[in-house]
């Protein structure tokens, strides 16, 4: 009996985080420093018919003034029409042929039947054909209707010029031997003789000697039309950069290139460029080791974050290696964006410095690129604190277009005193790149969906009581739905104070005992006086029924796309704790037997972020704020820190990120939430009947 082992199954790699994330990084420098555009020492850009935008610029030395490549390709065609190409005579084709022809007169009945005096004439007229040459018709026809209608014939060392109609196609040269027939010689009985077999090309075309001797007549034309001495002025600020200018300071440009190795880079410059790259790149490494561990420990939010840095500097290289448009139209902000909405603002604030930096090592104008472009980003971060609704962007979108334009503005003023010389053309940038922020919003949606992050938008949208979980929800257990809505509320107060994300508190409060929806009357909020569905339960049976509750809301929740930040408050806003009723019940009725304490705790994990940790809180507080008799200060204290202080004890928050410090303050704001909801009310006065 043959029996199949089980294959194990193979086990996922996986890079540790100490490794990952330095790799990562090491990947991006190594990216932009490889798309870095190449760069001479020639830093200006200009435009004919444009203003020159820098100061006074002279000669740095003699340089000659290169004519513009149309008029030189004008020139160059021109002398190039009395260019004769170079051709060889192969002398085997003509040994081969009539050596085939006087084999084939012996022995080929259909030749030596032909009276001698055919065979004569035939053989002495193929011998003058091939001493005179026979070209392909291609080149024939080429040469024939060139300028010169000649081309070089070599023989030897030595090459003289023959015109084309001196030589023979196989066509011409067969009906040549046809046609030229002295008396005595037919050529009906020539044509029987298959002439055409001994007729092929001696005279081939010679490559190499003519692709020489074509450079050769090219370098005749002369590539400059003048020089510029050293010092000699070649234009200032303000001057209108006309065709001879812009011929001069190309040829500038050039003269630059081809002294500093061409447009290839350098070793030297490739090695300063991968330092600058690095220290930025380190700067940002160092930055998130050492204050925002949670961030550098987060590989997607890392990948992300670099992700955008390499695509928005890597647009710029191209930009401008291929000058495709100006580099004002690129949208930096949208990458401040993004990392304000989904990380937190410093952060943004830090990967758009470097990202900026960066780029400004490749544009023209480095000064001035630096400050509009960090100017809008300041502007966008203080705009954006939150990104809930769409009108904030668009609100953020018009101060984003009003920065570039009043800086722009302000900046030439500073450098020319006066407002009237700005290249309004600036305008325009500026308005395609507001128009693709205002385009951005979408991309919020792409980037949560690709990385799984929840923006606020999202918080807001899954929010709306509206939604038709929550709605199912408030119908089947109002109660629950109820106890859910307290509970936000504490917990929004809580994170207030300890600067947590409310907005996530608030979502995952409303969702996180959705599961309660599958036995809703099993639940003390939902039952109504004198109903205990657990009267005759075993206990045990009770529990599982309970500790469910929390299985059946991960499940509802991922079959409603909830998404994952939303599903670990379900997960945890009991942690690894008991249903202590049912347990202490249940020992009990049975003393003296060993309890399995699994069948009694809930599957966990327990909170590990500082909004799950406040969740936990806020949720057992306010379920056990509903039993108590009587509701002054004193009595919520006591509650508040008996509850949250047994969940200390029991190591419910080593894992979360949260201080004693932040404890404490998130009970005085549940007291002080308590004592609101639960205040007491005056008694109204009854209306007295008057007196008879």
């Amino acid at each position: 009996m043959n029996s199949t082992p089980n294959k194990s199954p193979k086990k996922k790699i996986r890079i540790k985080t100490k490794v990952f994330i330095p790799l990562v990084f090491v990947i991006a420098v190594l990216i932009i420093t490889y798309i870095f555009p190449s760069q001479g020492s020639f830093n200006y850009t200009f435009t004919e018919g444009r203003p020159w935008q820098y100061g006074l610029l002279t000669a740095p030395f003699d340089f000659p003034i290169y004519k513009p490549a149309d008029q030189l390709k004008i020139e160059q065609d021109s002398i190039l029409q009395f260019y004769e190409p170079y051709f060889a005579i192969n002398e085997e084709v003509k040994i081969n042929a009539l050596a085939n022809f006087d084999a084939d007169a012996n022995l080929d009945t259909r030749l030596s039947k032909l009276p001698p005096e055919y065979k004569i004439y035939i053989r002495k007229r193929l011998n003058e054909i091939y001493d005179n040459g026979i070209m392909r018709s291609e080149d024939y026809d080429l040469i024939f209707t060139s300028r010169t209608g000649a081309l070089r014939l070599k023989k030897g060392n030595v090459a003289e010029s023959r015109k084309a109609e001196t030589f023979f196609t196989i066509r011409s040269a067969y009906e040549s031997v046809l046609n030229d027939t002295p008396e005595g010689i037919y050529d009906n009985i020539l044509k029987t003789a298959n002439i055409n077999e001994y007729i092929s090309e001696n005279i081939i075309y010679d490559s190499e000697t003519s692709e020489k001797a074509r450079e050769e007549f090219i370098q005749q034309v002369d590539i400059s039309r003048g020089m510029v001495q050293q010092g000699q002025r070649i234009i200032d600020q303000g001057e209108i950069v006309d065709s001879r200018t812009y011929n001069i300071l190309t040829s500038l440009r050039q003269v630059y290139e081809e002294r500093s190795g061409g447009a290839s880079k350098s070793t030297w410059r490739i090695v300063g460029q991968f330092i600058l790259v690095l220290f930025m790149f380190l700067s940002f490494y160092m930055y998130l080791l050492f204050f925002r561990p949670s961030e550098y420990r987060n590989r997607k939010h890392v990948v992300f974050m670099l992700l955008l840095i390499v695509i928005f500097v890597g647009l710029t290289a191209l930009t401008v290696r291929f000058d495709l448009f100006s580099v004002y139209i690129i949208p930096f902000t949208i990458l401040t964006i993004l990392i304000r909405t989904f990380i937190d603002s410093r952060t943004a604030l830090f990967a758009s410095i470097i990202t900026i930096i960066l780029s400004a090592l490749m544009v023209p104008y480095s000064f001035e690129f630096v400050v509009l472009e960090i100017s809008a980003t300041m502007v966008s971060i203080f705009m954006l604190k939150e990104l809930s609704e769409r009108s904030q962007l668009i609100r953020s979108s018009f101060f984003i277009l009003f920065t570039y334009s009043v800086v722009y503005l302000g900046l030439v003023m500073y450098h020319e005193g006066s407002a009237a010389v700005a290249d309004w053309l600036m305008f325009i940038y500026f308005l395609i790149n507001f128009i693709f922020i205002m385009f951005s919003y979408s991309l919020v949606y792409l980037v949560e969906k690709s990385f799984g992050f929840i923006s606020g938008v999202t918080l807001v949208e899954l929010s709306n009581i509206n939604k038709p979980l929550l709605k199912e929800l408030s119908e089947k257990a109002p109660g629950t739905f109820q106890h859910s809505l307290q509970v936000s509320n504490l917990g929004m107060a809580a994170a207030a104070k300890l600067g947590a994300n409310a907005s996530l508190i608030r979502t995952g409060a409303l969702y996180h005992d959705v599961g309660k929806m599958v036995n809703p009357a099993f639940f003390t909020e939902n039952q109504t006086p004198g109903m205990n569905p657990h009267a005759g339960l075993p206990f045990d049976e009770s529990a599982r029924i309970i500790i469910n509750h929390v299985k059946d809301g991960v499940k509802i929740a991922q079959k409603h796309k909830i998404p994952q930040q939303i599903i670990d408050f379900i997960e945890t806003h009991h942690g690894t704790s008991m249903p202590k009723y049912f347990y202490i019940s249940w020992k009990n009725a049975n003393p003296g037997k060993e309890v399995n304490e699994a069948a009694f705790r809930y599957p966990g994990p327990n909170p590990f972020t500082k909004e799950t940790a406040i969740m936990m809180m806020a949720d057992a507080v306010e379920a056990s704020s509903r039993s108590m008799t009587e509701y002054t200060e004193k009595s919520l204290r006591d509650q508040v820190d008996k509850i949250i202080d047994s969940q200390v004890e029991e190591g419910y928050f080593k894992l979360a990120p949260i201080t004693f410090r932040d404890i404490q303050t998130v009970k005085n704001v549940f007291v002080e939430k308590l004592m609101t909801i639960y205040h007491s009310r005056i008694a109204y006065p009854e209306l007295k009947a008057p007196s008879k």
